[in-house]
């Protein structure tokens, strides 16, 4: 089994797109407003970006491509649905642990309260 923390840190975009995947399969615009929403609207991404970076994730067996589905019969649109696999839960699992450390460390506790103030 793949250690997970062979691909550890990812990249802020890669943890944004596993965090979005974590619940539920999505397609590419639906992987755009989740991040969107995760990120109060901050993060923005653009189609060229968005489809690299799934490309990586895809590479790296973080993610796995979900099938079409055809999301409007009207529209007979089809869609490439994109899910987490189990290496890719164990790596945000791991990142998020990781960063949750990262903040609960004694030298890093207090910095935001010291710059802000």
């Amino acid at each position: 089994m793949a250690d997970p923390r062979n691909h550890l840190p990812l990249k802020p975009l890669d943890l944004e797109l596993l965090i979005a995947l974590a619940g539920e399969d999505r397609h590419g615009y639906g992987l755009v407003q989740a991040v969107a929403e995760h990120t109060d609207g901050l993060l923005q991404l653009d189609p060229g970006n968005l489809y690299r970076v799934i490309k990586r994730l895809l590479d790296d067996g973080l993610v796995a491509e979900a099938g079409h589905r055809t999301a409007d019969e009207a529209a007979a649109e089809r869609r490439r649905y994109y899910r987490l696999t189990p290496l890719g839960g164990r790596v945000l699992a791991a990142e998020l642990d990781r960063l949750r450390a990262l903040v609960n460390a004694p030298g890093t506790r207090d910095l935001a309260r010291r710059w802000t103030s």
